[in-house]
């Protein structure tokens, strides 16, 4: 019901349901862009390893520097559209360069050739089905032959005939040992480069559009306006809405029917997203208008002007993301800690030199908040990656006498925000009034634990299947429900604590460095997802005993760091809450969750840059 309501000066507004009509136009408008960009992520990783036929290292490396590309790229574009381009143009500008760059990944092509090495000999490998369901069969003296390696001796069997059963019996007619072949690929390169070229769209729409949505939702609100927080729970909403069904449909879609229709029904989201917000654009009462629309029209080059020279600067980004994501496995991981190190290091010396007392202990605790957040989503962030692998290679999926595919999994984590995110509201609020709610650093020292307990409890699952059964599927449903807990416990509270914690004069600059985080945090999850490689062929496992037992190392190792470092927080926390002040922000966001911290940028009336 369209009612209206009264403000301190600007007469009337239009409301729906208590709300400025403009929200509704944002929800929609996120929701179709984490529909599309949830989707895709989900199908990546196997899109990677079983098209294009990139190793598990490769494909996991380049996961994780594009991931990371996404939340660093906000930078740049929330910097553009605070200064220059104004929110609105910025989001539609990151909306098209989204729909190309979706579309993009539709193209798909017949895949990559992977052919099997033996002596003066080459056989094609051949295949069907995608996701677990993929099965490999060459062509040889003149028949269908299937493959299947064995699983004690890693032996490449090819079998009499072409039987597609799960589980083949039929009589093995040629055998290879490890050490007796090789495999050679062949890419295509016209359609390698097109998926090059689709990622990179796709950062720098994200990079355009994320933050600067976010910060329109705080537009429309004033500073003091009590409807603020039952605004951002909706817009969450929004985000996990989005995030529940990419994954029930794109994420199925594309496993049972084809890539390019996965892909494709992505880029169709993102489309209507963006005709949303085109539509819905005299909804949003000039608040996402360029700061000076006069500036925009002057010179900046020649016959360039400032307004296509920030759209310019989205071609840089473009070809900046595409060179990175190309090479991605040549990009030394020192190099990447080392930018992490030196900006810390600049961080601290700004404070020590140029803040003092109160504000600097503040700004130190927000620098520990960019610092806590990089082990919960490096952890976190497996779910696309390696534990996205694992699932697809060694988890019995069969529910209800149906296979689902594993991008279906990542539903989970949307969905128990869904559910539970209302229950820790709840929960907090009556903590608070018997004045026992945990404080921030403690929210996140127990958050950062959680990540590691969730993988801890996969290795238990891990290690009662066997060396070579299949793990239950209950053991997903687990991690995801005690990493969403954890996520509760981080995500909700932590970029609202950086922007209360700096000081004004350079909060820009303190978002600006927890992105950049974000970003390494994400890259770093693609480091581990990296160890976690296993050799395949045709993008199979050859031996599934190897495997197991390197996740399980992996994933051990990964956990008992984790929650040391958790535990070590937690020691630490009543250090942090000193430098706080006491001032402690606890923000209950409802609808908080699948990563997207990022909205708190209007929670606080801030913009990037």
């Amino acid at each position: 019901m369209v009612t209206q309501a009264e403000t301190m000066d600007d007469g009337p507004e239009k409301t729906f349901l208590g709300h400025p009509r403009g929200l509704y136009i944002l929800f929609l408008t996120e929701m179709w862009e984490r529909f599309s960009y949830y989707g895709m992520r989900g199908l990546l990783i196997l899109y990677l390893t079983q098209h294009f036929l990139f190793s598990d290292e490769k494909s996991s490396i380049m996961y994780g520097a594009y991931t990371a590309l996404v939340y660093v790229m906000t930078i740049i574009g929330g910097t553009l559209a605070d200064r220059f381009l104004g929110q609105r143009k910025a989001v539609t500008f990151g909306a098209i360069l989204l729909c190309l760059g979706h579309l993009g990944m539709a193209f798909e092509g017949t895949g990559s050739k992977e052919y099997v090495v033996t002596g003066t000999s080459e056989i094609e490998l051949q295949h069907e089905g995608r996701g677990n369901d993929r099965q490999l069969f060459v062509d040889l003296d003149g028949q269908m032959r299937r493959v299947v390696f064995d699983s004690e001796t890693t032996a490449l069997n090819i079998l009499v005939d072409d039987a597609r059963d799960a589980e083949p019996t039929s009589d093995v007619y040629r055998s290879f040992d490890k050490g007796d072949y090789s495999t050679r690929v062949e890419e295509q390169a016209l359609y390698t480069n097109i998926l090059y070229l689709s990622l990179a769209f796709i950062i720098a729409g994200v990079g355009y559009l994320k933050a600067n949505i976010s910060t329109i939702v705080g537009a429309l609100y004033k500073f003091d306006d009590p409807r603020r927080d039952s605004a951002f729970s909706i817009f969450y909403m929004g985000i996990n809405l989005g995030s529940l069904l990419a994954t029930l449909t794109i994420g199925w879609i594309g496993i049972a029917y084809g890539w390019k229709y996965g892909f494709g029904l992505a880029g169709i989201g993102m489309l209507l997203g963006l005709a949303v917000f085109v539509w819905g654009q005299k909804y949003l009462d000039g608040k996402a208008e360029p700061p000076d629309a006069d500036l925009l029209k002057k010179s900046f080059f020649g016959p360039v002007n400032v307004e296509l020279a920030c759209y310019l600067a989205g071609l840089i980004v473009i070809a900046v993301s595409m060179l990175i994501v190309t090479n991605a496995e040549i990009v030394p991981d020192w190099f990447v800690g080392a930018l992490g190190i030196v900006i810390f290091i600049g961080l601290v010396i700004y404070s020590v030199l140029n803040l003092h007392g109160t504000e600097r202990n503040r700004m130190f605790a927000a620098i520990y908040f960019v610092l806590a957040q990089i082990p919960f989503w490096a952890l976190f962030e497996q779910a696309g990656s390696s534990l996205n692998l694992f699932t697809d290679r060694l988890v019995d999926t069969e529910i209800f006498g149906m296979n689902v595919p594993a991008p279906v999994f990542q539903s989970l984590n949307a969905g128990y925000i869904v559910i539970f995110a209302p229950i820790f509201a709840w929960m907090w609020s009556a903590m608070a009034k018997r004045k026992i709610e945990p404080s921030t650093p403690v929210k996140f020292a127990i958050g950062v634990f959680l990540a590691g307990l969730g993988f801890l409890s996969l290795v238990a699952g891990i290690k009662a299947s066997g060396a070579t059964g299949l793990t239950a599927v209950s053991f997903i449903f687990l991690i995801y429900w005690v990493h969403t807990m954890g996520e509760l416990m981080v995500s909700p509270v932590g970029l609202s604590a950086v922007t209360k914690m700096a000081p004004a004069r350079v909060v820009g600059m303190t978002m600006g460095a927890w992105f950049l985080y974000s970003g390494l945090s994400n890259y770093l999850a693609g480091v581990i997802a990296r160890t976690t490689g296993a050799e395949t062929i045709g993008g199979q496992i050859t031996n599934v005993a190897v495997a197991k037992a390197n996740y399980a190392a992996v994933y051990t190792q990964v956990a008992y760091v984790a929650m040391g470092i958790g535990v070590v927080m937690l020691l630490i926390s009543p250090l942090i809450r000193y430098l706080m002040k006491n001032d402690d922000e606890h923000v209950h966001l409802a609808g908080a969750g699948s990563g997207d911290v990022v909205g708190e940028l209007g929670k606080s009336d801030k913009t990037i840059g």
